[in-house]
């Protein structure tokens, strides 16, 4: 056996009559929809249930799998604490899925268990399934802080376990859809997030798995999603499969997005395996875009994969022009890795003894030494994007009014705390969240007063 069906749902705690108390009656096509596919799932009489969460245990750099033999949760924190829940687990498949990432390398198991507890991303999903079947257990899984891709890769490898096993599994990506859909919200309103209705219900209901890799991570938290890495963990674990979708209801009346679709699989389709059809495209996009770059960023890749490759810096390239020979200056170097930042370092000013070796050393930083990512591994390097920023002389304003997001980096500092941004990067719209980001960078509270600089930079590709 394997995955038998799949359902996409959201989890709002109000649809829970004890905690709505009535307030559930304006989300009731929401409600009779959760109803049909509890009832679809009672019908297919799954040996296990597949939770994937956004509001279990999350790491930036780990897909946590809860451990155990069972799990309680109640709605307490809702103000429904006689609403309890008492649920088994797949031990067996929890086993098989942590065995197989550890053989991988992949970083996906049980560790790091924060809160026993069920969530109410898993456990709003139990209080319908539950009035209708309970002969099941259940596997609870998490979301973390990869790309897209890694969490599709992810769900292959659910997949696989549960095909080991010969399980009869049903997966239940658990997750709201934006969270800003009108003023009146608790979130209130922005432009992006009924777009990404829109584009998350038009893809899911038609199983366009493969464009659920073009929603941008920008777009995304602007659009404050909540479920779109469950779902595509779900999409993973659907690889290769044919798949027959249907949309049962999608609301926003409370200015939150609730959608609920299914995916039965119809078989095997060759020409469903998303992962390795966009890990080829990136990889053919990416040559072509090497192939254009200039000595600056053929340069800093150049370091980066000799580093990668070598541990250790590699020596100045007799091909490098005049022109990065001739001047000093600071630069970055930033990593991107399918849209997401991978590495970013580099000097405010020249502190090597031309623009070559300020290149190389910074490429080596951003791709080893930026404390907020793992190293890049050698595998990663043909998935990279690189650019560099060659900064000019940085000069002193008065204010943020002279400053452009787009134009201008900024460099807020006091005393020897000193925080830096470069200009015209991606979900970066003003020059309020401009300057935020810099002082967070360097430790500085909002409220304290600080000297100001601008300068610009040449941005290579």
């Amino acid at each position: 056996m394997s995955i038998i069906a799949a359902f996409m749902v959201p989890h709002p705690p109000m649809i829970v009559p004890e905690i709505g108390r009535g307030s559930e009656k304006q989300i009731e096509k929401t409600i009779k929809a959760y109803e049909k596919i509890a009832d679809e799932i009672a019908a297919l009489k799954p040996e296990t249930i597949i939770i994937s969460s956004p509001h279990s245990v999350m790491y930036s750099n780990y897909f946590h799998i809860s451990p155990g033999s069972s799990a309680k949760g109640s709605f307490a924190e809702f103000g429904a604490p006689q609403v309890k829940f008492d649920i088994e687990y797949d031990e067996e498949l929890v086993s098989r899925i942590a065995a197989k990432a550890g053989t991988a390398h992949f970083p996906a198991g049980t560790l790091g268990e924060k809160n026993p507890s069920l969530d109410h991303g898993t456990m709003v999903p139990l209080w319908f399934i539950l009035k209708k079947y309970k002969d099941f257990k259940l596997v609870r899984t998490g979301l973390a802080g990869f790309d897209l891709l890694k969490h599709y890769e992810y769900g292959m490898m659910i997949k696989d376990a549960v095909e080991e096993l010969r399980r009869k599994v049903v997966y239940v990506a658990s997750g709201d859809l934006s969270h800003k859909l009108q003023d009146y919200g608790p979130y209130g309103f922005a432009e992006e997030g009924p777009v990404y209705d829109s584009r998350i219900m038009d893809v899911c209901s038609g199983a366009r798995f493969g464009e659920l890799f073009d929603f941008d991570e920008n777009f995304c938290d602007k659009a404050a999603e909540c479920g779109h890495r469950s779902f595509v963990i779900m999409a993973g674990a659907l690889d290769g499969r044919a798949v027959e979708a249907t949309q049962y209801s999608h609301e926003d009346i409370t200015g939150v997005g609730y959608g609920i679709c299914s995916f039965i699989p119809k078989g095997d389709d060759e020409g469903r395996h998303f992962l390795a059809a966009r890990l080829n495209r990136v990889q053919d996009e990416l040559e072509q875009k090497r192939q254009k770059s200039d000595a600056y960023v053929k340069l800093a890749r150049a370091s980066a994969e000799y580093f990668v490759k070598n541990d250790d810096t590699m020596p100045l390239p007799d091909w490098v022009p005049p022109e990065l020979l001739n001047v000093q200056a600071g630069a970055f170097v930033s990593v991107h890795k399918f849209g997401a930042l991978r590495g970013c370092i580099g000097t405010i000013a020249a502190t090597q003894k031309n623009l070559a070796l300020e290149i190389i050393h910074n490429a080596v930083s951003a791709v080893a030494k930026d404390p907020r990512f793992e190293p890049v591994t050698e595998d990663e390097l043909k998935y990279l994007d690189i650019n560099v920023d060659v900064l000019g002389e940085a000069e002193s304003i008065e204010s943020e009014a002279e400053l452009d997001v787009k134009k201008y980096g900024v460099i807020v500092q006091r005393g020897y705390k000193r925080g830096l941004l470069l200009p015209d990067l991606d979900g970066v719209d003003t020059v309020e969240e401009q300057v935020a980001i810099a002082r967070r960078k360097g430790g500085i509270a909002p409220g304290e007063k600080v000297d100001l600089f601008r300068f610009e930079v040449v941005r290579h590709y």
